[in-house]
């Protein structure tokens, strides 16, 4: 079935429809949010937060965009959010391997050891650079779809993954 459809059914009452689009989802939404967070309570705590926003906001979901891409939207404001607060406490927050390794990987031929280093230097760029970098290479989309989720110009959005893209070869070499 499509998402539309568990949407569909989920709109009409049909308990459990919903359990079917948070497994399809899940596990994309818990990488970006481990990356994006890069504290596991944290993006935890995010995924979480934009599965029940969703949930409440079905009605309001339009067919005409894929439904993962309106999740997607939904969970860039929860990470968004959640680095915002964490900031304002001034925590810092450790990068934790464990995490990184425990979130599920997109694509095979990582080693667990680049697996780590990649995450240690996605922890250095800014927040809305590490946004960009892992829509676009992490999630695979294009720059219209990652301008729709993100709010930002196309043109800002090529030259941020630019940037960050320089910066994660300054970190890792080529």
């Amino acid at each position: 079935m499509t998402d539309a459809e568990w949407v569909a059914r989920c709109v009409a009452g049909e308990r459990g429809a919903f359990d079917a689009l948070v497994e399809r989802h899940f596990a994309d939404c818990l990488r970006f949010a481990t990356h994006m967070l890069r504290a596991p309570q944290d993006a935890e705590d995010a995924v979480q937060e934009t599965f029940l926003r969703a949930y409440r906001a079905l009605d309001g979901y339009d067919e005409r965009q894929t439904f993962r891409s309106w999740l997607f939207r939904i969970l860039i404001n929860r990470c968004r959010s959640a680095a915002t607060a964490r900031g304002r406490r001034n925590a810092r927050v450790a990068l934790d391997e464990r995490a990184m390794l425990a979130a599920p990987a997109r694509g095979a031929g990582v080693s667990p050891e680049d697996a780590i280093a990649i995450a240690a230097a996605l922890q250095q760029l800014d927040v809305r650079s590490r946004e960009a970098f892992l829509l676009r290479y992490g999630e695979g989309l294009d720059y219209v779809e990652m301008a729709r989720l993100s709010g930002d110009g196309v043109s800002a959005l090529k030259m941020r993954v630019k940037r960050a893209r320089e910066r994660m070869r300054e970190f890792l070499g080529e």
